[in-house]
């Protein structure tokens, strides 16, 4: 029976495996023999000491915290949550480096649209410090703090920016699929830095753009350096720029009309005009005559026709162009509905007031909570823009700086809208609040508490003026938190009489229910995943997607219950079948039940 090891998704060795099918030839007695690799590179490689590269204090280890796997875990909440049994969307409180990790499994290539608003690095917001030795208990330690300030006097204050960023989305780029897409939001303070993170990560070609947002509705005069910084940044990245491509603006076809019952069908008009002077493009400075009235019409002496002078004679003998009633008037030309490529034009990468300001972020979450609960949230219209243009209808979104939460409500605003069934996975530190704040004074005590309670009452106003009582407005709630298992948790300090130092390998404080969650994590299921609970003579049987795994995290586990597990397999597959190690009555039950397990098809057999 194989035991579970405890930790999250090991990415070393997934690129070695990796690495291993694309070259097999380097693989000498299971190793990765480099030298090898280098002649089957061949020129590929950079050899020189002066190179182009982006690097800081503290990059290599960065690189090895993205790698270094997560022995926590994430435990089920029930009480804050919304609509449990039903619901596909996540909010999970916790750091989001070891959550991002603890995903890997689950997640793997499967998010379609990341969107993140990180802190700025303002010297005013918060900048987590990791610990690369224990995370986890770094994360309790942060979650106690009151000061947030990564200040300008500090002299590694960029240095420490980028030190948080790039593990995060080093490890949010597996999440991705293969078409997927990250938006991250940021001013100019990082934009520069933040950019040659991403090449580095999501690669030079894999780069969408930048996105200029007009954040600032009102000019601010009073900036001591005479410009106002009335504009923030959305930087885009996908996965494969092979296999992503953003949808553009749907084009209003309701312009199109057939007064004149043109057999070709609905056109509207456009102009001919070109933007080329004389001097310019002299040949695109002619007369055309109109064919009945041999009317002459001469093109503006600052810009000339579109088209040279034998394409649009072509296109008045085919009837295309339109001339005007009268003569001081312009032709133009008839384009057709039928002639429309796609339905979509370019999604513009300056977005104005058509997505929102600060200001209506700000009243959004004012108008939810009835007092000033949260400072600069991103506008749902914003958020709800990007999903559009990125996203499909069944899509998983994730945040994993969710603030006050504005992606979940824009997904579910979205899918009100259009009828879709996106899912997010929200990511959020439970940053406490300031104990002056309207906030902290209203019984918010974390940023957690804003963001779910925002979640449940946008849901809930959406319903009502929607009227759609289908859409999934629920969220489960997953709080980070140690290992539930004694085994995988250890004491680095006392190691050895740690091993040996208890009788029951689950924690005291910890549920059956902790445990499977943390099962579900480290064997690669979503922690959607439909779950039944089956009761057997006072037994818990878990039965974990109609069959795919069954666990029994009972003690004194007879065979009766072995016999029973069996009833729920799947008739599609061979399920996972999982027992606690010291479950059984005694070994000669474990034993049997091994092989009878074995006699009827299920050979995965394991134990946590």
């Amino acid at each position: 029976m194989e035991k579970l090891d405890g930790k999250s998704m090991d990415l070393v060795q997934t690129n070695i495996e990796a690495l291993k099918k694309l070259f097999p030839e380097v693989v000498t007695e299971g190793k990765i023999d480099f030298e090898k690799l280098k002649l089957v590179l061949g020129e590929e490689i950079e050899k020189r000491n002066e190179r182009y590269e982006f690097t800081w204090h503290g990059k290599t280890q960065t690189m090895k915290l993205a790698q270094t796997p997560s022995t926590g875990t994430l435990r089920p909440d029930k009480q804050s949550s919304k609509n449990w049994d039903t619901t596909e969307n996540l909010y999970i409180e916790g750091d989001n480096l070891e959550v991002l990790k603890l995903l890997q499994k689950s997640y793997f290539g499967k998010i379609k649209m990341i969107y993140i608003d990180p802190p700025y690095n303002t010297g005013k917001d918060f900048v987590y410090k990791d610990d690369f030795r224990d995370n986890i208990k770094n994360y309790k330690e942060m979650t106690q703090q009151t000061t947030k300030a990564n200040t300008e006097t500090n002299g590694r204050y960029h240095t420490d920016w980028l030190n948080m960023m790039y593990p995060r989305l080093k490890l949010a780029r597996n999440l991705l699929r293969e078409d997927g897409v990250i938006f991250i939001s940021i001013d100019d303070t990082e934009v520069g830095n933040l950019r040659k993170v991403c090449d580095e990560i999501f690669g030079e070609q894999n780069f969408l753009g930048v996105l200029i947002w007009k954040s600032r509705q009102i000019v601010d005069s009073r900036n001591k350096t005479g410009l106002s910084n009335d504009h923030e940044y959305v930087v885009v990245f996908c996965k494969n720029i092979e296999q992503f491509s953003l949808k553009g603006k749907l084009i209003d076809i309701s312009k199109y009309s057939n007064p004149d019952n043109d057999p070709r069908g609905p056109w509207m008009s456009n102009s001919i005009l070109g933007l080329a002077n004389s001097s310019q493009r002299p040949n695109l400075h002619y007369p055309i005559f109109e064919p009945k009235t041999g009317r002459k019409f001469e093109p503006p002496e600052d810009s000339g026709w579109r088209y040279s002078k034998e394409t649009m004679q072509q296109k008045i003998d085919e009837g295309r162009i339109i001339f005007p009633i009268k003569d001081d008037g312009r032709p133009r030309e008839k384009k057709y509905l039928s002639e429309l490529g796609s339905r979509f034009t370019g999604f513009s990468s300056v977005l104005t007031d058509e997505v929102g300001f600060t200001l209506n972020g700000s009243r959004e979450v004012r108008e939810i909570f009835g007092g000033k609960y949260f400072d600069f949230p991103k506008p749902v219209s914003l958020v709800k823009s990007i999903l559009e243009q990125s996203s499909e209808k069944n899509s998983i979104i994730l945040d994993f700086f969710s603030g006050s939460a504005t992606t979940a409500h824009a997904v579910m605003q979205l899918n009100a809208e259009d009828g879709g069934n996106r899912k997010f996975i929200m990511v959020q530190l439970p940053e406490p609040t300031d104990e002056n704040s309207e906030a902290y004074k209203a019984g918010y005590k974390n940023i957690c508490e804003i963001g779910k309670e925002r979640i449940r009452r946008a849901g809930e106003k959406i319903v009502q003026e929607t009227g759609k009582t289908d859409l999934d407005i629920g969220f489960k709630v997953f709080t980070l938190d140690s290992s539930n298992m004694k085994a995988w948790d250890p004491d680095f300090e006392n190691l050895e009489q740690d091993l040996f130092n208890y009788k029951d390998n689950m924690k005291e404080d910890r549920t059956r229910e902790d445990l499977l969650y943390e099962i579900l994590l480290k064997i690669g299921l979503p922690l959607t995943t439909p779950i039944e609970e089956i009761d057997y003579n006072g037994k818990t049987i878990y039965n974990v997607g109609f069959g795919a795994v069954l666990l029994c995290l009972e003690n004194d586990i007879d065979l009766d219950v072995v016999h029973e597990m069996m009833k729920y397999k799947s008739e599609h597959l061979s399920p996972k079948v999982i027992f606690k190690e010291s479950g059984f009555m005694n070994d000669s039950v474990k034993i049997n039940a091994i092989q009878t397990l074995k006699k009827n098809g299920i050979n995965d057999v394991r134990s946590v």
